[in-house]
């Protein structure tokens, strides 16, 4: 059975029999965890192995695990700074600041690793011009070279510990006030003054970068469309000028910023039109029932193949990296962030 579009959500702390034969649609290919998903690390640790068993290949299990105000484990997990504490970090001593990008890419994955999640949503790359909430101390920072610079070496971590980066939200979501998960943000911006935006991005993929998620924002400029339904930006923007062979994630098609595209089904179809290649719905069982019915044969063999990948490779087990050196010296370095006082704002 290949790997489907859709991305769905489970309920609670294990897999309800109607979720199993969801799981089971063939236009399903990943889980997306929550906090609620979560209790305990043995929990959790079972929870990922009964998803990755129900099919074979193995569902792909994500996470928002960034680190800072978007981390959905805490517990028994590692409290990790956000993305704007790694770039102040960078201003002190960039040296200092693309080593700890570089430890908090590696620790945040490898503790997922360990319990069997394939990839968290990370890193955000959006620029930060002190105007989106949604963003703001999710990013490194606003030089666009000082974000691609410390992205560059978080995905080395990620990679080190067996994990594929998804560079986020592409081609930039910084630069609006409104917020995706409530609105439709318009960044009313030409091409041309997104340079910056997109050279992040651009650095990225010259280094392998496995996964991108698309923004709901409309560039109005360019497209009258979210850029995650827009063929311009994905096809030619980013497979096209930019060379990026990895896979496309639309953003969350529950989201309001999605809305403007019609009811769940029409959105999924539009989005596989302008060329993504999995689809999340989150929060919405009964709008993936219905997608799921109304989605036919979607499959793409280069889709495959970039989902395939994204699977997560097998490392240390999490008693193993929990009495390493590599994880301790981690440990001790981003607690050392956040003890920082000049950092109490991050």
């Amino acid at each position: 059975m290949t790997l489907g579009p859709l991305m769905v959500d489970l309920r609670g702390y294990g897999i309800e029999a109607a979720e199993r034969e969801m799981l089971q649609h063939p236009m399903v290919g990943g889980v997306i965890l929550f906090t609620r998903n979560f209790d305990s690390v043995e929990q959790l640790r079972t929870l990922v192995r009964d998803i990755h068993e129900v099919r074979t290949p193995p569902l792909l299990i994500a996470v928002d695990h960034e680190g800072g105000r978007v981390q959905r484990f805490r517990k028994e997990f590692t409290i990790m700074p956000s993305m704007r504490l790694i770039g102040r970090t960078h201003a002190i001593d960039a040296a200092a600041g693309r080593k700890l990008a570089h430890q908090c890419g590696w620790l945040m994955a490898a503790e997922l690793r360990a319990v069997g999640i394939d990839f968290s949503f990370a890193p955000v790359v959006d620029l930060d011009y002190g105007v989106s909430d949604v963003i703001g101390d999710r990013s490194f920072g606003q030089d666009p070279r000082v974000v691609a610079e410390l992205a560059i070496a978080f995905m080395g971590g990620m990679r080190q510990a067996g994990m594929a980066a998804t560079a986020k939200h592409f081609p930039g979501h910084g630069a609006v006030r409104a917020d995706s998960h409530v609105a439709l943000p318009v960044d009313r911006r030409p091409y041309v003054d997104m340079a910056d935006d997109l050279y992040p991005y651009q650095r990225l993929i010259d280094n392998g970068l496995p996964a991108v998620m698309a923004s709901h924002v409309v560039y109005s400029e360019i497209d009258a469309r979210p850029a995650g339904f827009s063929k311009l930006w994905l096809q030619e923007e980013l497979r096209g000028r930019m060379g990026f062979n990895g896979a496309i994630f639309s953003d969350d098609l529950s989201m309001e910023g999605a809305s403007v595209m019609g009811d769940m089904p029409e959105r999924a179809r539009a989005a596989l039109a302008a060329g993504c290649d999995v689809l999340p719905i989150c929060n919405n069982p009964d709008a993936v029932l219905v997608t799921l019915d109304a989605l036919k044969d979607c499959a793409d063999p280069l889709s495959q193949i970039r989902l395939v990948r994204l699977h997560g490779r097998t490392g240390p087990s999490r008693e193993e990296l929990l009495s390493s050196t590599s994880w301790l010296e981690a440990r001790q370095a981003v607690q050392q962030c956040l003890d920082k006082p000049d950092f109490a704002l991050g």
